[in-house]
């Protein structure tokens, strides 16, 4: 039977809380370890399966990869759910898993759409090299959709093993398998090889850059079916991450790359490749914008210590709030508000190196406003709507063609290159701030 919620548990001092999901071969549970007063995941196989004729070989997988993924976590992997215990309710066989409290991928991407380029392939770096370990380990995942990848702070975590999916029951042979937009084809005879996670995870990063479920392998491969390529759903995807999704999800495993590894070689940050406007030169990366000077820690002018210890404490938004009422104080705008276009002209130079270096220092080089002004050279370097809206792109000012309000950022060092500081958007669009030539004309005179 399934547990209902408030079952406690006669073998352990668990208590369960509620059916987290349910599939074809195992229920998960949210549950209370009374004791601990924490919660955790218990995993068991589906009650029905006690019926086929394969549940002792079932079983038997069941608890052998139980243990060799609890082996697994004696050298924990961040990007990995734990397994702690393995034991026997009754007839039942249960694991026991860390509970990860928050969103999946699929909420987050229904709630805020598709996410940006670098947030999402940082994200399935991650999850990849999580995989890359379990398949070191002799393990293949087999379920790495976006509602089995977490969120936990700025971390993605992989939970709920496809365990002993390849041992297919007699019983449920006939339904669908797995989640069918992000499985292979071969996942319907039991296949298990590393290429199962690699398709399953390239069609999860479908998913996360576009908002679209990808053509399912079966519907591809038996009604002819087109798999859209993602740079055509977001035109402004590199055609690096392009290549990669599509490799991982070749229908034939031996046309993908063999390992993860070899599939994160393509997957690599995007690189921008927009021709630099006649009158501009192209910074290189690896060289700090000669305006920028690493500051002395220890001297730092008054106006800007509690920017300097928001910045070091990583608080990303008290520090772009900041930003905002030091540069209105040394522009004697506190009571408008806001900068005009002859107070940006006159800005002082010195201090906004000083601003600029700050948040290049502690943000380890990915934010500033000299970050910025690089990015929208790569992104052409004139100053016109579609420039703007290609950096926008780029630093995740902008989603789904639709400019963001300064509510809905993100203060993390998981976005973009260049998406802070933007403290003088606060209270309302974020594209008011580049909406004049004044700001790019005063971050080049003042040579940052």
């Amino acid at each position: 039977m399934v547990w209902s919620d408030g079952y406690q548990l006669q073998s352990r001092d668990y208590r369960i809380a509620r059916v987290l999901g349910q599939g074809g071969f195992g229920i998960t549970y949210q549950a209370r370890h009374l004791k601990l007063d924490q919660d955790f995941v218990i995993k068991t196989p589906n009650e029905h399966l006690k019926f086929d004729p394969d549940y002792p070989k079932f079983v038997d997988r069941f608890i052998k990869e139980g243990q060799r993924i609890a082996k697994l976590c004696t050298n924990p992997h961040p990007h990995i759910v734990r397994v702690f215990d393995l034991f026997q309710e009754g007839d039942t066989h249960c694991m026991v898993m860390d509970f990860i409290p928050g969103e999946s991928l699929w909420q987050r991407v229904q709630g805020r759409g598709a996410l940006p380029e670098v947030e999402a392939v940082t994200y399935f770096q991650q999850i990849g090299g999580a995989l890359q370990r379990v398949h070191e380990a002799g393990l293949v995942h087999r379920d790495a959709h976006p509602g089995n990848i977490m969120f936990r702070g700025d971390e993605a975590v992989l939970i709920d093993f496809g365990i002993a999916g390849e041992i297919v029951p007699v019983t449920i042979s006939y339904k669908p398998f797995g989640n069918e937009a992000f499985a292979p084809l071969e996942q319907r005879k039991g296949f298990r090889e590393p290429t199962v996670d690699i398709y399953t995870l390239s069609a999860s990063l479908y998913y996360a850059l576009t908002g679209e479920r990808p053509a399912s392998s079966f519907d591809r491969k038996i009604d002819d079916v087109e798999l859209v390529p993602p740079k055509q759903l977001v035109r402004s995807l590199s055609d690096t991450v392009n290549k990669a999704v599509l490799k991982g999800m070749e229908l034939k495993p031996q046309d993908r790359p063999q390992t993860m590894g070899e599939w994160l070689s393509v997957l690599q940050p995007p690189i921008p490749t927009t021709t630099v406007s006649p009158g501009y030169q192209k910074l290189d990366r690896t060289r700090v914008s000669p305006g920028y000077q690493k500051l002395d820690r220890t001297r730092v002018s008054p106006h800007y210590e509690k920017l300097q210890q928001f910045l070091a404490a990583g608080k990303w938004r008290e520090a772009d709030e900041e930003t905002a009422r030091v540069m209105l104080l040394v522009a004697g705008r506190e009571e408008e508000g806001w900068l005009d276009e002859n107070s940006i002209n006159q800005f002082p130079c010195e201090d906004l190196r000083r601003i600029d270096g700050l948040w290049v220092q502690y943000s380890n080089g990915r934010f500033g406003f000299s970050v910025q002004k690089r990015i929208w050279q790569e992104c052409g370097g004139k100053v016109d709507y579609e420039t703007k809206c290609r950096l926008g792109d780029r630093v995740g000012w902008r989603r789904r063609d639709k400019w963001l309000e300064y509510h809905e950022l993100t203060f993390s060092t998981m976005t973009p290159p260049g998406h802070l500081p933007l403290g003088l958007g606060t209270g309302w669009g974020v594209w008011e701030v580049w909406n004049t030539s004044s700001l790019v004309a005063r971050l080049i005179n003042c040579n940052l």
